[in-house]
């Protein structure tokens, strides 16, 4: 097609949604160490976790990845790894493919977006994609949180072995443990990561600072990234304590959340906040551009069909 650019056609939400879940995918087999360090520095200080870890001392993302490896090998930092990717497939199809068309709902098309409507869509995304994924969450915190030397004190064997497991012991309702903190946690993490995406990348293009092009989405994801992490990380911690914790350890996330905070202090709210900041970091840069170049590409496959039919 002659004169033919990708971006004359706006993606569709079909697009946008298969787009969003294999970006998603991708940025999680990239960033897993990284989030799988996180969740062992934000565990960190529960009793009962220490004792079974020998009382490992975890310092640093990096320090937290190395002990790991030394003690029970390398493989570990990829624990949980199949049920993180039957999660992103699910929960950034929603929250992220969604987005837009959810936005353009509350708007009515009308232009330009308002805040409020962004946030509005980026917490109704967010919400959505947690009921819906919440299991595979709770599978992969379990796996990450597991500490296993010599093959030994593992609480999940496989994926389905952890499905089947938590299912039998605690009752289908625990795979659906932590909802609500994770609801709140990916409300935020969606209106911080979506909206600040979104505005950031506005700002550039409109103030004719950059094109909309690979620089511009790095710029976009980075800065993305960097505030979520401040705004989230509190509520991230909670949720990753009290969907690891055992039966009955926690009455409820905010129980979870008074415990930490008058047994180990504000800071801990902030445990795990470097990984937290690489990890998603990272994850935004990775997701976001590869989401853009998925969305160009589908879509110029999509005219080169059309214009040959």
């Amino acid at each position: 097609m002659v004169g033919f650019r990708p971006t004359d056609v706006p993606p569709t939400a079909a697009v946008k949604f298969l787009g969003a879940g294999t970006a998603a995918c991708v940025a999680d087999l990239v960033t897993f160490p990284l989030d799988t360090a996180k969740v062992r520095l934000q565990i960190q200080g529960e009793s009962k976790l220490a004792t079974e870890a020998k009382c490992l001392k975890y310092r640093g993302v990096f320090g937290t990845m190395a002990t790991m490896v030394k003690t029970e090998g390398a493989r570990s930092l990829y624990n949980g790894l199949v049920a993180g990717l039957q999660r992103q497939m699910s929960f950034a199809s929603v929250r992220i493919g969604l987005y837009d068309s959810v936005k353009q709902l509350y708007t009515r098309g009308s232009d330009p977006v308002s805040i409020t409507c962004r946030l509005l869509a980026g917490c109704t995304t967010g919400a959505m994609a947690v009921t819906l994924a919440q299991p595979t969450d709770v599978v992969k915190v379990r796996f990450q949180a597991q500490v296993s030397v010599d093959g030994v004190n593992k609480r999940y064997n496989g994926t389905i072995h952890a499905y089947k497991t938590i299912a039998k012991e605690e009752g289908i309702q625990g795979l659906w443990k932590g909802t609500l903190p994770n609801i709140v946690r990916n409300s935020i993490v969606n209106c911080a990561e979506l909206v600040t995406y979104d505005l950031i990348k506005e700002a550039l293009v409109g103030n004719q600072i950059m094109t909309d092009n690979l620089p511009c989405h790095f710029s976009s994801a980075f800065g993305a990234g960097f505030c979520t992490t401040i705004v989230a990380s509190p509520v991230d911690v909670v949720k990753t304590r009290y969907m690891n914790s055992a039966p009955g350890q926690y009455r409820s996330a905010l129980k979870c959340a008074f415990i930490m905070f008058t047994k180990e202090g504000p800071t801990a709210f902030y445990k795990g906040f470097m990984p937290s900041f690489l990890r998603l970091g990272s994850w935004n840069v990775v997701m976001f551009v590869t989401y853009e170049q998925l969305k160009r590409g589908m879509m110029v496959a999509r005219q080169s069909w059309d214009s040959r039919a």
